[in-house]
């Protein structure tokens, strides 16, 4: 820890998280910024667990991952090794899936252990790439928000408690203190977006925009950002109705702005899709060009039609035609339905079986979005379908809202 006086490297909120005694993972590396945080937080007290990640990519990870190992005997802290199988198969983009790997296998890791909080050594330096990169890409308010200090995945709490801290007050300290930690030559790789940005750094640090700086940048955008949140929330509170598992927006969005009237829409898709990836930029300026102008769309397994001035976003039919579950499972990651289940029933979207609900049209949902709504199968046969009128003693109800 800093000498007495000084400001604490760790973030305040992350200190009394360790003081609370609630079970804390350390994702640990054996690079410097990862050990400047197994230091701090060791030092610091609390119930604390420690994984490394083994990629599989590199020799001497192994040999790093030994190194904190031994940084955690010495403290007394549980260590696990967790290595990434079968690893990478040679395609796509090699640190997207390995980023996407490491998550998975601390999640599972701290699942196991009955831990909900885990911290990650990302510093001011990386909140500065990162901004750079989504400033290259273009992003508005909420890419260059940068890394949230806390955020949430997967049921579990991931904290940066070193982002206001840079990588050379990091070093320094462990330089300091005698601490040894391992350099991975691939932060050294000029064929990443990031290492290009991170040599950079001397560059952009003489036209003002060094790292603390950047990282400021994405403080303020986190505030805009969440001040969009809010009232794109009491426009969806003002502004939305459901009906069964469509969003009617009853405002025209050419009276709102275009940060207003795209945040809703995004909003009632991500109600609509529940596993909404949110679109390209790109994307999502075309739709909103599109509905503006009173046009029907389809994007994001979404289906955009208007009804007078009445904007409708349904479940586009063709994303779920093929999804299939038991009828005890959640259907769409929204239904669950309540009835006679049986094992050789089976829950898939209505599609053509509307033709066998004649009193389908009192739910008031559209042709298309009444064939996107859950109904119950017996091979070929339809046993009810409960939003199109035709029940059989079965419930359909969204859950998990």
């Amino acid at each position: 820890m800093p000498v007495t006086g000084q400001r604490p490297l760790l973030s305040g909120g992350f200190l009394a998280l360790l003081s609370s005694g609630a079970p804390v993972g350390l994702a640990v590396s054996g690079g410097g910024d990862s050990v400047a945080l197994l230091h701090l937080a060791a030092g610091s007290g609390g119930n604390i667990s420690v994984a490394s990640v083994d990629h599989g990519l590199r020799a001497a990870a192994a040999d790093e991952s030994a190194m904190v190992a031994g940084l955690c005997r010495r403290y007394g802290l549980p260590h696990q090794i967790l290595r990434w199988s079968p690893g990478w198969d040679g395609t796509g983009n090699l640190q997207e899936k390995a980023r996407n790997a490491r998550y998975a296998l601390l999640a599972d890791w701290a699942n196991a252990a009955g831990i909900c909080d885990i911290a990650l050594g990302h510093t001011a330096d990386d909140q500065a790439e990162t901004v750079v990169m989504a400033l290259a890409r273009g992003a508005g308010v909420d890419g260059l928000s940068g890394m949230g200090a806390v955020t949430e995945k997967d049921g579990l709490r991931f904290h940066r408690p070193l982002l206001k801290v840079t990588r050379r007050q990091l070093r320094d300290y462990l330089t300091t203190a005698g601490h040894a930690w391992c350099d991975d030559p691939s932060n050294d790789n000029p064929a990443y977006e990031r290492i290009r940005v991170r040599q950079a750094a001397e560059l952009l640090a003489g036209l003002g925009l060094a790292p603390q700086a950047l990282a400021q940048v994405a403080e303020h955008m986190t505030q805009a950002a969440q001040a969009l949140r809010h009232q794109a929330a009491d426009h969806a509170a003002s502004y939305i109705l459901r009906q069964h598992g469509d969003m009617l927006v009853t405002v025209s969005l050419n009276d709102l702005s275009a940060e207003q009237a795209r945040r809703l829409v995004l909003a009632a898709m991500a109600w609509v899709n529940r596993s909404l990836i949110a679109p390209r930029r790109d994307e999502q300026t075309r739709l909103m060009q599109t509905l503006r102008q009173g046009r029907a769309a389809m994007l994001a397994g979404c289906a955009f039609s208007f009804e007078g001035p009445v904007l409708r976003i349904s479940r586009e039919f063709a994303a779920i035609r093929d999804h299939v579950t038991t009828t005890t499972q959640l259907w769409d990651a929204r239904w669950q339905l309540s009835g006679p289940h049986d094992t050789t029933l089976e829950l898939r979207a209505l599609g053509v079986g509307i033709d066998h609900c004649p009193a389908w049209r009192d739910a008031g949902l559209t042709h298309a979005s009444m064939q996107a709504t859950p109904a119950v199968w017996q091979e070929d046969r339809l046993i009810c379908a409960p939003l199109a009128g035709f029940g059989q003693g079965w419930r359909a109800q969204i859950v998990a809202e």
